[in-house]
């Protein structure tokens, strides 16, 4: 599935309908949760009387939980990379979804390995047009996105498969729409950092941001901060 035209598409919902998912839907999840597992991290759904953190979610009965694994350095930046094209796919079956990262664990008693932690959450369900309540929320939530030559680092005229990469990067998903992720391109070499990796929403970030890119760019990462692009021929 060509993800490039719902990048366009998607926006955070915090209000779903009561409706449970289908039959149907939580089939179409998993075998999309399935597709973009790997080593190093898991999704899981999960289904209950759940509770936001805090009081900007209304509706939601439906979750895909995102684990992290303690021994994978990378583990957050891939659950931010491929969490992302998950909420992508998700949109595309007509559902809404919005990371949750202040996820309260405690309403999700599932079990966990010893290496493993919930670093957060992504909410999903049935929803409707959005109501005046959440178009609030959303207007103070997000401030104007950044400009290309904010979220960038470059010596010259970057190539027009750069310039698709960073408009896709603009439409990126990030903590408190902070958009902390840089790119820095010269000689066709880019790589995209962060100033502290350490930090937990940091490192997801990064990885939804690495996603668009590599959407409107064509191509994959290597995993890191500070790591390369490498573009597809």
């Amino acid at each position: 599935m060509d993800l490039l035209p719902i990048v366009e598409k998607r926006i955070s919902r915090r209000t779903y309908q009561p409706t449970p998912l289908t039959d149907k839907d939580p089939s179409s999840l998993q075998m999309i949760i399935e597709r973009y597992s790997g080593p190093g991290y898991r999704m899981q759904i999960y289904e209950g009387n759940l509770k936001a953190h805090y009081g900007l979610f209304s509706g939601v009965n439906t979750v895909i939980l995102m684990i992290a694994d303690k021994k994978d350095p990378y583990s957050e930046e891939k659950l931010g990379y491929y969490g992302e094209l998950v909420v992508l796919e998700a949109t595309a079956l007509g559902l809404g979804t919005c990371w949750m990262g202040m996820y309260n664990t405690k309403s999700a008693p599932i079990s966990l390995a010893e290496d493993e932690y919930i670093a957060l959450a992504i909410t999903i369900g049935y929803v409707e047009a959005p109501k005046m309540k959440e178009r609030l929320i959303r207007k103070v939530a997000h401030r104007k996105t950044k400009s290309i030559e904010e979220l960038t680092n470059i010596e010259k005229k970057p190539p027009e498969w750069f310039v698709k990469g960073m408009e896709a990067v603009q439409l990126a998903p990030s903590a408190m729409n902070r958009q902390p992720v840089t790119f820095t391109c010269r000689d066709d070499l880019v790589t995209a950092s962060v100033s502290d990796i350490s930090t937990h929403a940091m490192a997801i970030d990064l990885g939804i941001a690495k996603a668009h890119f590599a959407l409107g760019a064509g191509g994959s990462w290597e995993w890191g901060n500070g790591e390369k692009f490498n573009k597809n021929d």
